[in-house]
């Protein structure tokens, strides 16, 4: 089947378009015929190489972490899809790859498609929302009241972050560009920072979240804006010993992870803050939570632009540009993948 193939990590270049097998199925997998896969700046990590320790994916393999499509086969043990139903899903990590035609996905990763969204705004949903939630509500328990800081805006992460602390009742900041002021103000915004004229560490105080995905400037700066018991969740690292622990890493990579945010973590204790890094994890059952917002009109898709399935080398780039308003996609059905 065709695919967008990483022949070896590397920081520039082009992924190959070229054949690979067709998954091989587990018991409890389901077989999606993909009609369109989300992009995602973890893709280009990846295809980096800057997770390697932690993925050790064995070159060659089909990036792409989210997708939509159709389900034509289902494993043996599979009890909660049917042939011809439409799906989404973030394929758990190790199993990534829905730069391609198809994909095995288990059964436990997936969901229904909202009903309401194309296969391209449903694909677009995935990475974000399942990071989302689970900062949001999992691991912060963000409560009526509370105030959240959320970087980068009109990102994917943040288009998505906006609309979910909004409707858990959470007055909500961001930095963004003028550009994108109207934007994240019609997500629900409720104080916007231009970062460039304004330092959001003097103008923000007493905030109980900040999630981030930025660099490492901005993730000391925001310890600023954070009061005494408040979180600070980074998305870009450096990963920290819990979340080493969790992996199953051993002793080695667990002690290189205790140095490379030993001075994050320090710095955060010292205002009694709590630093963690978040590497978002593949969950079906969370996906059905979010389709419930999404087709109640509590949260909507932002897609950026559409690219066709052999336009996937352009699209990886717009992605890596780091100027894309919310999320960008291909498309696998356009005559031009045919």
């Amino acid at each position: 089947m065709q695919s967008f193939i990483v022949d070896r990590y590397q920081k520039s270049g082009e992924l190959r378009l070229g054949e690979m097998p067709e998954p091989e199925m587990g018991a409890t997998d389901i077989l999606v015929r993909i009609e369109a896969a989300g992009l995602n700046p973890l893709d280009a990590k990846v295809w980096h190489g800057d997770f390697k320790l932690i993925l050790p994916y064995r070159p060659p393999f089909i990036l792409g972490h989210e997708l939509a499509g159709t389900v034509v086969r289902v494993g043996s043990k599979v009890r909660g899809f049917k042939l011809g139903d439409e799906v989404y899903a973030r394929p758990r990590d190790g199993r990534i790859g829905t730069f391609a035609k198809m994909i095995a996905v288990d059964e436990g990763d997936a969901a229904m498609k909202p009903s309401s969204l194309s296969m391209e705004e449903a694909a677009s949903i995935p990475l974000v929302g399942l990071t989302s939630w689970q900062v949001l509500v999992e691991r912060a328990n963000i409560q009526p009241g509370q105030k959240v800081l959320i970087h980068a805006g009109s990102g994917g992460v943040g288009t998505f972050a906006i609309q979910l602390a909004k409707h858990l009742g959470a007055t909500v900041a961001t930095t963004t560009s003028a550009g994108n002021v109207a934007l994240v103000r019609s997500l629900g915004a409720d104080v916007i920072i231009d970062y460039k004229k304004e330092d959001f560490e003097k103008v923000l105080s007493g905030y109980d979240l900040t999630l981030s995905g930025l660099d490492g400037k901005t993730l000391e700066k925001s310890l600023n804006v954070l009061k005494p018991g408040g979180k600070l969740i980074s998305l870009s690292g450096p990963p920290d010993p819990k979340f080493a622990k969790y992996q199953g890493l051993g002793w080695p990579l667990r002690q290189v992870m205790r140095f490379l945010s030993r001075d994050i973590r320090s710095k955060a204790r010292a205002r009694d803050i709590s630093y963690s890094f978040l590497f978002m994890r593949a969950s079906g059952d969370q996906l059905r939570q979010i389709t419930s917002l999404i087709e109640a009109g509590v949260i909507r898709p932002v897609v950026d632009r559409v690219f066709p399935f052999d336009a996937t080398n352009e699209a990886m780039a717009y992605v890596e540009a780091g100027r894309a308003k919310g999320k960008v996609v291909i498309n696998m059905t356009t005559p031009s993948c045919e």
